[in-house]
């Protein structure tokens, strides 16, 4: 029998890794997406192969749509089948609205909002052969509230949000379910490229009604019940992972 199939882009490192390392040992055989790191996407490989688990690597910019088909195609023939699609690359431009360019919000918006759309038409191709499967797209507190210098990507996962609950529905006769995680401050890699990152860190250690800051862990969490069987009923939600920060001003 072929094992169940799930993949993670943008998997090099941070939520994304942690997530593709957590379903590889719940049996999953993984895809490994990354765009740039591909030392760092050799180091996830090795972790879950370690683990008994195949892993296929490919590099796409899921910005770019022919990268996407490409990557599908290569998924199709190394496996046949996806039971399990999690959006998790992303990328942005941190400036003010008012500094912000054409290329700035085209580049973030492709990476972040319409790489879901078409990867997961891509994905329902795959899932339907098997009877089903599971979307989970990530998102951020940006998407429903204020945060400095963060317009393209609050707007771009705000998208996401709504892309969940379209294709939801949408995709529903076809037994596959979609939802999204949306967290808070997480301490990662990606925080280091926010210029007010020390504030941001501050704000979550000293203002999370739940005592203490968002970890990595908390939404692989999250992530994994969503693609349990437990989950069947959650449709187009987007969860928020954030201690209750969101509930305060």
């Amino acid at each position: 029998m072929t094992n169940k199939v799930a993949l993670v882009t943008g998997s090099s490192r941070g939520v994304g890794k942690a997530t593709a390392i957590a379903l590889a040992k719940e049996g999953y055989d993984i895809v490994i997406n990354y765009a740039r790191s591909k030392s760092a996407a050799l180091e996830t490989v090795k972790e879950i192969e370690d683990l008994g688990r195949k892993a296929l690597l490919i590099k796409a910019n899921v910005g770019d749509v022919s990268k996407i088909k490409k990557m599908f195609e290569e998924i199709d023939e190394a496996f046949g089948r996806l039971d399990v699609f999690i959006s998790n690359a992303a990328s942005g431009v941190l400036r003010p609205a008012m500094e912000l360019e054409e290329s700035h919000w085209d580049w973030t918006m492709n990476i972040n909002s319409k790489a879901l759309l078409f990867c997961a038409q891509e994905a329902a191709k795959l899932m339907e052969k098997n009877g089903g499967g599971k979307i989970v797209s990530l998102s951020s507190l940006g998407s429903i509230r204020y945060l400095e210098n963060y317009t393209t990507v609050g707007v771009s996962k705000a998208a996401v949000e709504a892309l969940t609950r379209y294709l939801s529905v949408e995709l529903a006769s076809k037994n596959i379910v979609v939802n999204a995680v949306s967290g808070g401050a997480i301490d990662t890699e990606a925080l280091k490229h926010f210029p007010n990152r020390e504030e941001l860190l501050d704000d979550a250690r000293k203002h999370t009604p739940a005592g203490r800051m968002v970890e990595i862990e908390d939404m692989v969490k999250v992530v994994k019940f969503l693609v349990s069987d437990d989950s069947f009923m959650i449709r187009g939600q987007t969860i928020i992972v954030d201690g209750g920060r969101s509930l305060l001003v």
